[in-house]
This record gives C-alpha cells, structure tokens and sequence, in this order.
C-alpha cells in the first residue's frame, strides 16, 4: 500500500491547473472564442490551437484521476462521515460560493465588453467540475470504504497481481471506450456540463482511486514504459492532428487521452515524487487560483484586446496578468483572511491556543 505523501501527484495537480489557466487563455485567441462565452481578441492566432488540441484530450481526464488519487489518501485517516463533512467543506461550499459570487464577476465581464445588459442566471460555469467531483464522492464512499477494510484481503491482492501486468494499462482503458461508444459525444473535448462529461469523469475518478489503492504495480508500470507511453500518445495525436483516424475516433481518441496521462504519470513518478517549498506553496494556491482565475482572465481581455499591440503580445500580457491577479489575490487576501479561506477550499488556520493544545495533546501521547 502506499500511505506516505505522494508529491508526484501533488505536482500534477498543480501543473494541471496551469495548463487549464493557459488553455482558457488561447480561447480568447480563437475565431470561435465568443459563441462559448469567452472575451475574444480581433486577431486571431489559430496556430496556438495545434499544442492545445493535444492538450485537449486529457487535460481535464486528468484532474479527475488526480481528484479520484486524493480520496485515497484523505480516506486513510478518516471515516465515512469525516470525509464527506471534509469533502462538503472542501468541495461543495467552494461550489456553492463560486457559482454565486465569482461566476457572475466574470459574466458581467463578458456582457459589458460585449455592451450586452448585465444579468446572470445561476450556472457553474468553469466550477462544473467541482459539482461532478462532489456527486462521485457520494456515490463511491461506499465503495471506497469497503475496498479500505479490504486492504490486507484477497481482493487487494488480486487487483495488486493485475495491476503488475502491462497488460492492465490497456484493460483501464475499456471503460474509456466504452463511454465514448455508448455516450457518443459530438467532440470528445466536450466536458463541462455534459453527459459525456458526467461519465468519463466518473470512470476517471474511479480509476484513479483504483491505481493508488493497488499499490506500487501500477506506477512502476507507468514509469518503466513512459517513453513507449509518450510514443504511442504522440502517434495517435499526429493521426488525429492529419484527420487520418476521424472514422475511428470513438476508440482512438480515449486510447490517446489514457496514453497521455499514463504517460504524465510515469515522468513525474520517476522525476516529481520529492517534496520542496515550492510545491508546499502552490499546491495550496492551485485550488483558490482555478476557482478565481476566469475573472482575472476576462479582467485582463478587456483591458488589454482593445490595444495597438500584435495578438502574440496581447497573449503575452494576458498570461502575466492573469496568474499575476490570482498571485496575488492568493497571497494577500485569500491567504491570509481567515473566513475567506473556507470559500476557496483552505482550510481556516488554527489559533495559537489551539496549535497549543493540540502540541500539549501529542505530548501526553508520546508522539513528541
């Protein structure tokens, strides 16, 4: 079993909502960017969309695999109850708040750039995704508590057997297909607020509880084929790319999405898994900053499109601004204002009593 801190993971997420906050700012550089509600530049740069359309099939499959991984490790020193007050807390209260205060920032952002009226119907926007992770944790705490009692049994020890083979990685891989195939998605980049959505998230979710819970097998698999990983990913991105594999789509697409991230998960288990500062402080930052980053984003469009200055320089200046105001955003108020914390998924910081008591406590115990 694996019980100690994972950091590969950790990085992952946070690498994860970076590239989340890079792909929703190459929208606004897309012809297409305003029929799905993004502020969009004048002047297009389409070439972006190449490194993005790679990016496009696994980036959000791979946040629900991380979210189903981080279960794992929160059920260890939990019961049933305590993770899902934690989860409500962590999840759905962020959701809640988000969907009512920090959506509509950006909406109105839209409107008034666009000289549309400024209303709002409540949706979650961008925060669907904490909506699908919140119903998976209802549905599979069950399940994720029973297959915890069963830790030191035989059906651990089946699941460890099967995870050693290579073989496994492909077997992962047909619940996959098969959601692409029942489900049939217009585009299989399609996630937020859909059917497809809903499905292969919960797949994704699941799996990922299922590689962590199996124990080491499945990481040394990854880690030990990332480069054939990588290869097989980047083949079937250059067909999909030259339009060569459009009539098999529906099977190939999902095989190129789980190559991608086993492939993401072999290089950083073999080269991320260590602890540094750096991590410590923005693996606490990445949840605050994917909640509140679209309206630094659209801030940033209406100020800076309406410029003199070439497209590539406008997508320059928007990246700086928009990780700079969720920076510092982050920094000096969420950060540091205690009941903020809690609408962005921190936990609030503990008075020096209770840090007192809490020392006084281990003490007793002989854990000091």
């Amino acid at each position: 079993m694996i019980n100690n801190r994972r950091y590969d993971i950790d990085w992952l997420r946070v690498i994860a909502i970076g590239l989340l906050l890079i792909y929703h700012i190459a929208i606004g550089f897309q012809p297409w960017g305003v029929f799905i509600g993004f502020i969009q530049n004048n002047e297009a740069l389409e070439w972006i969309w190449t490194p993005m359309s790679m990016l496009n099939v696994w980036r959000i499959p791979l946040l629900f695999f991380v979210s189903g991984m981080g279960v794992y490790f929160a059920i260890q020193r939990r019961s049933w109850k305590e993770l899902l007050l934690e989860r409500t807390k962590r999840i759905l209260l962020p959701f809640i708040f988000g969907m009512l205060v920090i959506v509509p920032l950006h909406v109105w952002l839209w409107q008034y750039y666009y000289n549309q009226d400024l209303t709002f119907m409540v949706n979650p926007g961008h925060l669907w995704f904490l909506g699908n992770i919140f119903i998976y944790v209802l549905i599979f705490t069950p399940l994720f508590f029973y297959l915890k009692s069963k830790q030191e049994g035989r059906l651990y020890a089946v699941l460890n057997r099967f995870m050693a083979s290579p073989f496994a990685l492909l077997v992962l891989m047909i619940p996959f297909i098969a959601e692409a195939k029942l489900v049939q998605p217009e585009n299989y980049e399609l996630y937020a607020m859909t059917p497809h959505g809903f499905w292969l998230g919960m797949i994704a979710f699941l799996t990922g509880f299922l590689c962590v819970y199996a124990g080491l097998p499945f990481w040394e698999n990854v880690t030990k084929f990332r480069w054939a990983l990588l290869l097989f990913a980047f083949t079937l991105y250059l067909l999909r790319l030259q339009q060569i594999t459009t009539g098999l789509s529906q099977y190939l697409i999902p095989v190129e999405s789980d190559f991608w991230i086993y492939t993401v998960f072999g290089f950083g288990h073999k080269y991320l898994n260590r602890p540094s500062k750096v991590l410590s402080y923005l693996s606490t930052a990445a949840y605050p900053i994917y909640i509140l980053h679209m309206f630094f984003l659209y801030l940033a469009s209406l100020f800076v499109f309406p410029m003199g200055i070439p497209p590539l320089a406008k997508l320059a200046v928007v990246v700086l601004l928009t990780f700079a105001g969720c920076l510092i955003s982050y920094e000096f108020l969420i950060r540091r204002i205690n009941w903020i914390r809690p609408l962005f998924g921190l936990k609030e910081k503990s008075s020096f009593r209770e840090n007192s008591i809490a020392v006084e406590k281990e003490l007793k115990l002989g854990k000091l």
